[in-house]
């Protein structure tokens, strides 16, 4: 097998010239085949507050410029690991909730069913849904760590069932999730009743808030998310308003006393040894932003799960 291409060299062309893939990755058409794509979906007509989140890919890996090849928080070399690439975007319809659903479903689908593993850059929190539906289909019940201020176990929205704020419960009803393995984290800020949280139990999600985080510490929230976990297949899909508005003001629906970026990264890293299949980072507005703070910390978490997919690749997970 040959070995891996990896990014444009940056001694050779400057890292603010040339296209802006993620990570100045090759483009899936320039390889064989790929073992990890990440992969955008620019929609967010399933937002409730501010939208801009379509614009989030297309931020993201023009962020991602400054990443490097070498991994020292995980000892991995993701892009020698591993053949990386950037499948660019799946589009979809940015006039039909449901049409936008199906599209990305097979496209996702596609991907899964060749054996490449995904980090899907959006986009609002809606593209979860079928993402996770095209997993199950090969994997099973899907543990998932969500990270996010919000629970996104609603009902509707307006009457609709398709939105950023209700995926979770509609995989729980579609029997997507594996719900003794299921985890918020980072939630907080008011909530429109108890029930909300009453709710959430009975679907069987387990809480850890922000300040949570802030008392026990990455190292204890991590070990505890390995036990629930174990080794089922896993996801893990971050809305960045997990993080506090000083480290990601550019999203749709900011909530204060949220992680720092440092927190979050550390908790991914706590993961590494987890059989993660897939994840996405969402709901990246850079219409909000403010010195690409929110896309660079996009950027370096999706940088982290790429890597860790990468370790995976190279144990056989």
């Amino acid at each position: 097998m040959n070995a891996p291409i990896g990014p444009t060299d940056s001694s050779l062309v400057p890292r603010f010239a040339g296209p802006a893939t993620f990570a100045r990755l090759p483009r899936i058409d320039q390889v064989e085949k790929a073992d990890i794509a990440v992969v955008g979906v620019p929609f967010d007509t399933g937002v409730s507050y501010r939208p801009g989140a379509r614009f989030g890919p297309s931020a993201i890996r023009e962020a991602s410029r400054l990443l490097r090849p070498y991994n020292p928080g995980l000892d991995v070399s993701p892009f020698a690991n591993a053949q990386v690439v950037d499948a660019g975007d799946i589009a979809v319809n940015p006039f039909s909730i449901g049409d936008a659903v199906e599209t990305l479903d097979e496209g996702a689908s596609r991907f899964v069913r060749e054996g490449t593993r995904l980090v899907t850059l959006g986009g609002d929190h809606t593209i979860a849904l079928p993402l996770l539906r095209s997993l199950h289909r090969v994997h099973g019940p899907i543990a998932m760590v969500h990270f996010d201020a919000h629970l996104d176990t609603w009902d509707t929205y307006f009457g609709e069932p398709y939105t950023h704020g209700t995926p979770f419960r509609r995989a729980v009803e579609e029997g997507i999730l594996d719900t003794e393995a299921i985890c918020h984290v980072g939630t907080r800020g008011p909530l429109y009743g108890k029930k909300d949280l009453e709710d959430d139990r009975r679907f069987g999600f387990g809480i850890v808030t922000s300040a949570d985080v802030m008392r026990k510490g990455v190292d204890e929230i991590a070990d505890a998310l390995r036990q629930r976990i174990g080794n089922r297949p896993l996801y893990v899909s971050v809305d960045i308003d997990v993080l506090d508005p000083a480290h990601a003001p550019g999203t749709g629906t900011p909530e204060a006393g949220g992680l720092t970026s440092r927190e979050l990264l550390e908790i991914l890293r706590g993961l590494a040894t987890c059989n993660l299949v897939g994840a996405d980072v969402v709901e990246v507005a850079p219409a909000y932003d403010h010195a690409q703070i929110t896309a660079t910390a996009a950027s370096h978490v999706a940088y982290d799960l790429v890597s860790v997919l990468a370790l995976h690749h190279t144990t056989g997970a």
